[in-house]
């Protein structure tokens, strides 16, 4: 049978008329073989026991039980093939027990063996050629496989062979099955094949509700721990990929945070989600050294862990905080920064940001001079604005704390980051989330599944969920830029061991020297906001490399009006003395009801005084119970301090927050 389907045309003989007649009968000629040998079996079984009713009872038994192990031994074939064999059994065991007892020529025994014989090995021979037509319009080439998961008369198609990647065009059944049926048989399939669920996935073809593809890994590649060795791209720009780790077939796993006019890539934000042990992360340190790595892009980051993970990068960051105000104060910067960036992009021609606008604008084409002269103007790297352990900065913030940067950030040239364990809508509101349309996946608790990935890529067969913490940094990647088949196939991170730590503070110290640094722009927008709080990324001797405080530290043409003073401390005499004991100074702090309290003026004051020491610590957010201990030292009440925040806001020395309560300071020297 193998050489006839190798050979339909004929045999070794395949030169004579009658070789190739010989060669293309013996196929079928077992059936034949079948009837002749039931006749000889029906003729000496009556020569050896005629008209013995033991025997008969014998035979009768014999050919139900024959019968029956032919039905259960078929279980595995398909169901017609089961149904013709048993059949085909128990007819020729009948005619062999009748032909025993009575004679193979007694009474219609002979005509039903001259009849049925042929017509049962002619069924076997029709049946043989219907399943090897060589024109192959009918029968299977998956072996049976889609009956048994509840996809028969289902076409596979030509399978594409990669090296550990099968990828089989399927096409379902029109009006009885769609693209659905497949996700649901996904498990099924794996189970068939013996394999892991996640080794099986369908990407159905977004212009048909019946076609797709099957795809199957047989062997998971990303078992093997990779260390990471150092960035992909050394000096290269943060539009060009970034290489995280690999996909189970072998590829490389990267990802785009830029847009892409060319290929109408959009820009992107970005959501690391996983639980705790799944490996997030070694992910972030992946992805991090990769952004620090490029020539183009600062990064702003928040670590409420104190920099556990990040410390070595650190020093390449060009702003860290360590979580709490300073976050607060880090939030209020990147949404100062976006109408400054996006002002200066449309001005200078550029409808998105691209890696022209990361340098000097000598192109006449990009200038914000009327007349077609180029502006010499610096340019404007690229901005990460990243917040790691985001849950901590959402329970202080509220959960729309980072909507408004989602939605506007991305046509100012800023990729938001955001990183916590579970993305679920109690921690985070819906606009944020429907906001990072991109995500790195990792290992979840099955019921968190659907909050980090779309329902259609859990369809397609992906499943975060049966990692847990038990693979770490294994994930599934979805992001603009990545070929949408790709987005069920799982991949795995690099792993960061105790000798990379060298390796991450050489790449902090080449960041320092080679990276970009904050332009004006964003560097002024910022530090009016926060303050001596932004200071930029220092360079390797400790300079200060931010042009807003390089600017106020150099000494430049900018009036700042003499002396950084308040308008009502103007007439204080520094060389006056100062003013001697009143009563009630020397009153006992504990056991008495009250001490000496301010005047109103002097308490105006005193809260103005406060609110220069917050600015000069850096602390740019505050509220009424970061005066706390304030209201205790000068016998001042928490709402007194409320109204004095109030009128503050009115005069301009502070604006209010999206936090209730909470206000920033904006800073002396741009004050209204």
């Amino acid at each position: 049978m193998t050489s006839y389907l190798a050979q339909p045309h004929g045999g070794p003989d395949g030169g004579s008329v009658r070789g190739y007649l010989l060669h293309r009968a013996k196929p079928h000629i077992p059936p034949w073989l079948g009837w002749a040998g039931t006749g000889l079996a029906g003729a000496l079984g009556h020569w050896r026991w005629p008209d013995n009713a033991a025997a008969g009872v014998g035979l009768t038994l014999a050919s139900v039980a024959l019968t029956g192990a032919t039905w259960l031994m078929g279980k595995s074939t398909t169901k017609q093939r089961r149904i013709h064999s048993a059949v085909t059994v128990a007819a020729g065991s009948a005619w062999v027990t009748a032909a025993c007892l009575a004679g193979p020529t007694a009474g219609p025994i002979d005509d039903l063996y001259l009849m049925g014989g042929p017509v049962v090995a002619l069924s076997w021979n029709v049946r043989m050629t219907l399943r090897h037509n060589p024109e192959g319009a009918s029968g299977s080439s998956d072996g049976g496989l889609l009956e048994k998961v509840g996809l028969a008369r289902a076409q596979i198609g030509q399978a594409k062979v990669e090296p550990n990647r099968v990828t089989a065009p399927l096409a379902l059944e029109p009006g009885e099955q769609t693209n659905d049926d497949v996700s649901k048989a996904l498990a099924r399939i794996a189970s068939a094949l013996d394999l892991p669920k996640s080794a099986v996935r369908y990407s159905p073809d977004p212009d048909s509700e019946r076609r797709g593809d099957l795809v199957i890994v047989p062997e998971d590649m990303l078992a093997a721990v990779v260390d990471w060795e150092g960035p992909s791209n050394l000096g290269g720009s943060i539009a060009e990929p970034l290489v995280i780790g690999r996909y189970d077939d072998g590829a490389p796993l990267q990802l785009w945070l830029p847009g892409d006019p060319e290929t109408k890539r959009n820009s992107t934000h970005l959501l690391i989600a996983g639980g705790t042990g799944s490996g997030k992360g070694e992910t972030a340190l992946n992805l991090l050294s990769e952004i620090l790595s490029r020539r183009d892009v600062i990064v702003w980051f928040s670590d409420p862990k104190a920099f556990q993970d990040f410390a070595p990068l650190r020093p390449g960051l060009d702003w860290g905080v360590e979580g709490g105000t300073d976050t607060e104060v880090m939030v209020e910067a990147v949404k100062a920064v976006i109408p400054a960036r996006t002002r200066w992009l449309g001005a200078h021609g550029y409808r998105q940001w691209v890696p022209s606008a990361a340098e000097t604008q000598n192109d006449p084409e990009h200038s914000c001079r009327p007349g077609g002269q180029a502006c010499g103007c610096p340019g404007m790297p690229f901005l990460v604005s990243w917040f790691e352990e985001a849950a901590n900065t959402l329970r202080n913030l509220g959960d729309d704390a980072f909507t408004g940067i989602a939605q506007e950030a991305r046509s100012a040239g800023i990729s938001l980051v955001v990183s916590l364990q579970r993305p679920s809508y109690d921690q985070m509101s819906t606009s944020t989330r429907a906001s990072l349309p991109s995500v790195i996946a990792l290992g979840c608790d099955p019921r968190d599944e659907g909050f980090s990935l779309p329902e259609s890529v859990l369809d397609a067969g992906a499943h975060p969920g049966a990692w847990g913490n038990r693979r770490p940094g294994y994930c599934y990647v979805v992001s603009p830029g990545i070929d949408e088949g790709r987005y069920p196939s799982p991949g795995r991170t690099l792993a960061f061991p105790a000798r990379a730590v060298k390796t991450m503070e050489l790449l902090a110290t080449w960041a320092q020297r080679n990276g970009a640094h904050a332009d004006p722009i964003t560097a002024d927008a910022a530090s009016g906001v926060a303050g001596r709080a932004y200071v930029g990324r220092p360079a390797p001797d400790g300079t200060v490399q931010s042009a807003a405080l390089r600017a106020v530290e150099e000494g430049d043409e900018m009036d700042h009006g003499g002396l950084l003073v308040d308008p009502e401390d103007a007439s204080i005499d520094p060389e006056a003395e100062l003013p001697g004991s009143q009563e009630g100074d020397d009153a006992p702090i504990f056991g008495q009801d009250t001490g000496r309290k301010p005047s109103p003026e002097e308490a105006r004051r005193l809260f103005a005084d406060a609110l220069a020491e917050f600015e000069a610590a850096g602390q740019m957010v505050v509220g009424p119970k970061d005066f706390m201990d304030w209201c205790d030292r000068h016998n001042l009440s928490r709402p007194w301090v409320s109204e004095r925040l109030k009128e503050a806001a009115m005069v301009g020395r502070l604006e209010a927050t999206n936090t209730t309560g909470r206000w920033r300071i904006v800073p002396a020297l741009t004050a209204a």
